[in-house]
């Protein structure tokens, strides 16, 4: 044991030469090299915040935020870090997921608040999310990474030529596209089972809600949760959490909570799926009501909408189309700052009208830099990047069109590039500007029966019934007591 302990301190002053420290995780109490330090990760984390809200936007529901903050924090106390400052929040996003950034910031997506059915299966989630701050998940990938074994994994299925630029775009939140290991997410189950368990909540809830994440997953077309491609099959964890919760509340006796009725009577109203004022695709076409434009989304093709920006890309990830505002009083000024910040090297450039808007067209090459920040001299067609640029004026506001391809592929995704920034133009139909979204709405149910009958008693249509009965952690044919609560959709 003295020797290990000796080689574990020489390994952390040699690693790398760099200022490491070795330090005990707070969690399992195991010796690590870490080259993160506790400030560091709050400093982390207040830079990241900004970055996370410009991204996804805040949810506004101050009764939600409050519950949310409540338990939070009640779960920080009792924690293995209560000291770190944590803060949590509610992001204005549909897809289910939940995640955790350095130094105690917490963030849940409203979808994600939408599927929990009680306050026992948010509070295990919690526990999880939780768990990766107080664990150190972070930290340790980052000294995972800089001894070279994990790199950053891409939202989108894109060559890695072509995705460069969609990320210079969000550079600020990259790390959050860090894939934490398998061993990172069985521990932080097992936290989130001990955490939600301390402050009285049913850890079986927890394991429940793998269910519903189940279900998500198997579902054609609907939001796979971010994390899911590199966490455990939910399947195998719901198992797992399972066996856990009955080893806690064996070793420890007492009443655990579930809470059903009062966490549904806190989610009336909220927003349900793709919310219309921020944009939204229909019949292969992007609207905007808020902002009153639309364009064209080639059929096909996958796509991303966030606050700041849209992108989009066929199947075979050899081009994509990135929307986003562009900075500057006139389409020049715009045209500069992007050339600045792509590091774009220009052969072409045309003023020209788009549906009666001032439009700027550009055709450039991106210009890799080198280790040292060199421009370098040559490049091949298969790793240059070369992109279409259009700058649209309207409405006292410069948007920029983006064509990304390699230049092998770029001539040939010219003519789709063409197509959809010609299609740019102004929304004038009142029933597109007037959509409003989907909320879930808490209904008693007035008579027994399966989930399926009690919905149509509740006039909601077929095509709905499977998204209910995910949203409600049911099946169609499960049975539904007089009196209860379940979710409903509506307007």
């Amino acid at each position: 044991m003295k020797m290990k302990i000796q080689y574990n301190i020489l390994f952390c002053l040699a690693a790398l030469g760099m200022l490491a420290g070795c330090s005990r995780n707070p969690v399992t109490g195991k010796k690590e090299i870490i080259f993160m330090s506790q400030e560091k990760e709050i400093a982390l984390g207040a830079e990241s915040h900004p970055s996370v809200v410009a991204t996804m936007g805040l949810y506004d529901d101050k009764n939600l935020q409050a519950f949310i903050n409540e338990k939070g924090h009640a779960m920080a106390k009792i924690s293995h870090r209560p000291d770190l400052p944590y803060q949590f929040f509610i992001v204005d996003s549909p897809v289910v997921n939940a995640f955790a950034v350095p130094g105690g910031y917490v963030y849940f997506t409203r979808g994600i608040m939408a599927h929990f059915n009680n306050e026992a299966e948010f509070a295990g989630v919690l526990g999880h999310e939780i768990g990766h701050i107080t664990a150190r998940h972070s930290a340790r990938q980052q000294t995972t990474q800089i001894l070279g074994q994990v790199g950053l994994m891409a939202g989108m299925v894109l060559s890695p030529q072509i995705r460069g630029m969609a990320d210079q775009a969000q550079q600020a939140v990259g790390m959050l596209l860090l894939s934490y290991s398998r061993e990172h997410e069985t521990e932080s189950d097992e936290i989130g089972v001990q955490y939600s368990s301390k402050i009285g909540y049913d850890a079986h809830e927890m394991a429940d809600f793998f269910g519903t994440l189940k279900k998500i997953s198997e579902k054609s077309g609907q939001s796979i949760p971010t994390f899911q491609s590199t966490h455990p099959d939910p399947g195998d964890r719901l198992k797992k959490v399972d066996a856990l919760a009955t080893k806690y509340q064996a070793a420890n006796p007492g009443k655990y909570n579930v809470n059903r009725d009062a966490y549904l009577r806190k989610i009336e109203g909220l927003i349900y799926g793709v919310d219309p004022k921020q944009g939204f695709v229909e019949n292969n076409q992007f609207y905007h009501p808020e902002l009153r434009f639309q364009f064209p989304v080639p059929s096909g093709w996958q796509y991303e909408n966030s606050p700041v920006q849209f992108q989009m890309a066929p199947k075979d990830g050899k081009s994509m189309m990135l929307f986003t505002l562009a900075e500057g009083k006139t389409l020049e000024d715009a045209a500069q700052t992007i050339i600045k910040n792509y590091s774009l090297q220009v052969s072409e450039n045309s003023k020209t009208t788009i549906n009666g808007n001032p439009a700027l067209v550009m055709v450039s090459k991106q210009v890799q830099q080198s280790q040292g920040g060199q421009q370098q001299a040559t490049q091949t067609a298969e790793n240059t990047t070369q992109v279409a640029t259009w700058l649209i004026q309207y409405n006292g506001s410069i948007y920029a069109i983006h064509g990304v391809a390699t230049a092998g592929s770029f001539a040939a995704s010219t003519g789709q590039f063409k197509n959809v920034a010609q299609g740019f133009k102004s929304l004038t139909d009142p029933n597109i500007l007037g959509r409003q979204p989907e909320r879930v709405r808490i209904k008693t149910v007035q008579r027994e029966g399966s989930l399926r009958d009690v919905l149509k008693d509740l006039n909601m249509p077929d095509s709905k019934m499977d998204d209910l009965a995910i949203i409600n952690g049911m099946d169609l044919k499960d049975r539904v007591e007089k009196g209860s609560l379940i979710k409903t959709l509506g307007r």
